[in-house]
């Protein structure tokens, strides 16, 4: 797809044009009144049910290869409801006619986790709608990026899509890597979530782990898969590691750790429990485990009404993440940081499964994707703005990052050049 045709597609999802997937040129002489969803917004409990009719949809199940930045898209960036669309709508700030069902902007991209000098002046990677940015250094020197991708993650996407790049800065858009319908095993179920019917990986990430490549994701309300390149390369194809008939867990954010034994270990939502698999990833190499945090923060400010029913002994309450430095084990999960700040909180621990401890906030507003070491051993957060105080709304970007003396990992600010 041409970086021409995509502006098109672009600005015609912006303006409401009838799409599922790809672009509908006829359709667009105007905008048809917005769907009411068929069940009850208190239906959320995921039950199966039939797929929707064809043409159900008028949002674009793929994000496609985006653009490059410019000044005019520095900032804004869509912000996407949980809710169905005639209760809720879409905050959108970009280049293109508005989405149908606007909400007003207002400051939904503030900046002020910049201004505050929380973290470095920062841009987005690509013009992209992107949720849970993912980088991954692979074995053959180039990074890949994939997310959660279409333009309602809350509603239905098509799979796995995979972007490549040399150097951080120029990425190429290489497709879906893996579709629901075509490769999807208990993930083809479609179900109902807040009313609507709903079908969509949500948070893949992409790992390199013992000479292979390795994809996890969820799908809300349902559970976590892992699949494996057949090809050891990161464009697959991609089957299911292991358990292609039922979730590995209920849950969402699932992630992978691979450790320098050639040990890997899962974990998913807030890192509330982890089990160590088969180095090739082809079953479990152990029991589910619990972890515990040793040394709770009890400052409500930092943590997501959700975790007042673990009495504030979680991490986080998803996005799950770990990495390993300096011989000690980094666990961490999103939380919500004073005001409204979705980071990674991290905590550390001699030992995979824990106990963990020094729980704090790590890069502000870097919540939701990964942390990643480049060829030049320089840390990197990614952030993809799922807040009010971030500089851009749901689009991919990374934040250098450093150890400090305590071993924290928190942004920097020297300057660097890519």
């Amino acid at each position: 797809m041409t970086k021409g045709f995509e502006f098109s597609r672009r600005a015609m999802v912006a303006g409401g044009i009838a799409l599922l997937g790809t672009p509908a040129l006829a359709r667009a002489a105007a905008a048809p009144p917005l769907k009411r969803p068929p069940f009850p917004i208190e239906d959320d409990v995921g039950r199966p049910i039939a797929p929707p009719p064809p043409g159900y949809y008028d949002v674009a199940t793929r994000s496609g290869p985006g653009l490059p930045v410019t000044p005019e898209t520095e900032r804004g960036g869509w912000v996407t409801s949980e809710a169905a669309v005639d209760r809720k709508g879409v905050r959108f700030k970009g280049p293109g006619p508005a989405p149908r069902n606007q909400l007003p902007w207002g400051e939904s991209d503030s900046g002020r986790v910049v201004t505050q000098g929380l973290i470095p002046p920062v841009k987005p990677l690509l013009h992209l709608h992107l949720r849970d940015t993912i980088v991954c250094l692979g074995g053959d020197g180039f990074y890949y990026m994939t997310g959660s991708t279409g333009d309602d993650i809350w509603k239905a996407n098509d799979g796995v899509e995979l972007w490549r790049s040399p150097d951080l800065v120029q990425w190429d858009y290489l497709g879906l890597v893996w579709s629901i319908e075509k490769d999807g095993g208990w993930e083809k179920q479609w179900s109902v979530r807040k009313g609507d019917y709903f079908r969509a990986i949500w948070a893949p990430e992409i790992h390199y782990i013992n000479g292979n490549y390795y994809i996890c994701l969820s799908v809300s309300r349902s559970g976590i898969s892992i699949l494996r390149s057949t090809s050891g390369k990161a464009t697959g194809p991609y089957v299911h590691a292991f358990s292609p008939d039922k979730p590995l867990r209920n849950g969402i954010d699932a992630t992978l750790f691979g450790d320098d034994d050639g040990a890997v270990y899962l974990t998913y939502g807030g890192a509330f429990e982890m089990v160590r698999l088969r180095p090739d990833l082809s079953g479990y190499d152990g029991e589910w485990t619990t972890v515990t945090l040793d040394t709770p923060d009890p400052d409500p400010s930092h943590h997501n009404k959700k975790c007042v029913r673990h009495d504030y002994k979680d991490i986080g309450f998803e996005g799950a993440t770990m990495f390993k430095h300096d011989g000690k084990y980094y666990l961490g999960a999103v939380d919500r940081f004073h005001p409204n700040r979705y980071s990674f909180a991290l905590a550390t621990s001699d030992k995979p499964f824990g106990p963990y401890r020094d729980r704090y906030e790590s890069v502000p507003c870097g919540g939701g994707g990964n942390i990643f070491k480049d060829k030049e051993g320089r840390w990197w957060c990614t952030i993809f703005g799922n807040d009010d105080e971030a500089p851009f709304r749901e689009k991919p970007g990374i934040v250098p990052a450093r150890m400090d003396e305590k071993g924290h990992l928190v942004a920097d600010f020297t300057p660097r050049k890519l």
